[in-house]
């Protein structure tokens, strides 16, 4: 059964932080009424909850030479006027119909009362059948996200950005790089969004294709700031693979840039040492070709 109301991260508003309650503010007896009373609405505000919201706000037909079928494109947001990023996918209604199947298979008791839009034999191609799905598949997702243990489930993600995963890491082994790293790009916006609900170990994969594709577009100082932004969570959920790739990478193109890399030399060779046999010593870029195949 869906939950009514996720639970919720803080968002605080960048313009509101020097904003203090009234009992922050130094002396705060002596403040007007008018003012404790806007100040009190600006701390409200600044720790107001965050949802992910989804909107579908069109649908376009694709004519094929044998079929034709309806995309839709599903926008994410966070909620508040913070976000200025709006991150979309399109989804066809049989990926909505995968993903609700593999929901059920772990999820039937929690998702009792959330139902998929039932599958149409005629008319799929009216228009007003087209927009009346829009809003149902609009209002599934909500549901879907209201459930707690699906909403921190690995399905969501993937449901999200499997197919833009598998798009990018195609064009990555075929060598089509700058390609690569637009959808890559694109890939992580979406897996930011869904870090507050999601493992760090998340966006991973995706900071590790980008930092091959910098490299191999000979952008040195982006793929060294990319594969130290990946290493945190790799030391901490002890992803041992990448994280050797990560800091054998970073030692080749720290000293290509310049930087120091001492530290980061002595760590890839303490893990080297303590996981013998265990450890692979393929590259980060032999490592993300074999993802997603």
């Amino acid at each position: 059964m869906a939950e009514p109301e996720p639970e919720a991260e803080p968002e605080r508003n960048q313009t509101q932080t020097d904003t203090l309650s009234p009992d922050e503010v130094p002396g705060g007896s002596g403040l007007t009424t008018k003012q404790l009373q806007q100040n009190l609405r600006a701390v409200k505000q600044r720790d107001r909850p965050v949802r992910l919201l989804f909107e579908i706000p069109s649908s376009r037909i694709i004519e094929q030479t044998l079929s034709k079928h309806v995309v839709y494109e599903v926008v994410v947001m966070r909620s508040g006027s913070f976000d200025s990023c709006r991150v979309s996918v399109e989804r066809r209604y049989s990926d909505f119909s995968r993903f609700h199947h593999k929901l059920l298979q772990e999820f039937s008791e929690e998702l009792e009362e959330v139902v998929l839009p039932r599958k149409l034999l005629t008319g799929n191609f009216s228009p007003d059948v087209i927009a009346e799905r829009r809003v149902a598949l609009q209002d599934y997702l909500a549901e879907v996200y209201a459930v707690r243990s699906v909403r921190r489930s690995p399905h969501l993600p993937r449901f999200l950005t499997e197919q833009e995963q598998r798009r990018a890491h195609g064009l990555l082994r075929a060598g089509q790089f700058e390609l690569a790293l637009q959808q890559l790009q694109r890939v992580l916006e979406m897996e930011e969004k869904l870090l507050p609900w999601q493992s760090p170990t998340l966006i991973v994969p995706t900071l590790s294709a980008l930092a091959v594709c910098h490299r191999d577009l000979d952008q040195p100082e982006q793929a060294f700031t990319t594969a130290q932004r990946a290493l945190p969570a790799v030391r901490r959920y002890g992803r041992k693979r990448h994280r050797a790739a990560l800091l054998d990478l970073l030692v080749d193109v720290g000293y290509q840039l310049g930087h120091p890399v001492a530290q980061i030399q002595e760590e890839l060779s303490v893990l080297r040492d303590a996981e013998r046999g265990e450890v692979s010593c393929c590259s980060l870029k032999e490592l993300v070709v074999q993802e997603f195949l």
